[in-house]
């Protein structure tokens, strides 16, 4: 916690927001730095961090089956990913992509269909999952991705990690 010294301009009776037009300029600063005004004057709090949820459809010239294989099969990951990975698919183990970049838990495997995935972003209260459902497509195969509490501060990188890291890559190598 943030003492309030390091605030001498806003009176305490400011900081509780009695004066609305100036309390409510306080609490547009201190969200500025990241705080907020706990219950007790003179105290404040770091703000909560949002999370975000991201879904998207990608489409890839392969079968489902081939595209469970290169996503759950470390040879093969570093294939397409260019990178050491590794990679189980058994439920509660580690895995680690992008030499380490990426790191979670396995959660749950549906062969051909399904991969869950816990990733972890350092402490994060709120746990970050990611779930790959694999459809049959005309051209391959339809992934959707929905990847749940993604911190805001993260999200922008991670979906531009999803879209050209990772199935960017993945559309590139079945493409071949």
């Amino acid at each position: 916690m943030v003492s309030w010294q390091g605030f001498r301009s806003f009176s305490p009776e400011v900081l509780k927001g009695s004066k609305r037009t100036k309390g409510a300029a306080c609490r547009t600063s201190l969200q500025k730095l990241g705080l907020k005004m706990s219950n007790r004057i003179g105290i404040f709090e770091p703000l909560k961090v949002f999370m975000k949820d991201f879904k998207k459809y990608y489409i890839l010239n392969a079968p489902p089956e081939e595209v469970y294989l290169g996503l759950t099969i470390p040879t093969t990951i570093a294939l397409w990913s260019g990178d050491l990975a590794e990679m189980s698919t058994e439920p509660g183990s580690e895995f680690s992509l992008w030499d380490g970049s990426i790191s979670g838990k396995n959660l749950e495997f549906v062969e051909g269909k399904k991969i869950v995935q816990q990733w972890y972003f350092g402490e994060e209260a709120e746990e970050s999952i990611v779930t790959i459902l694999l459809h049959k497509h005309s051209s391959g195969t339809s992934v959707e991705l929905r990847h749940i509490n993604i911190p805001d501060d993260a999200y922008d990188d991670i979906v531009d990690g999803w879209d050209d890291n990772y199935f960017g890559a993945l559309e590139h190598f079945y493409a071949e």
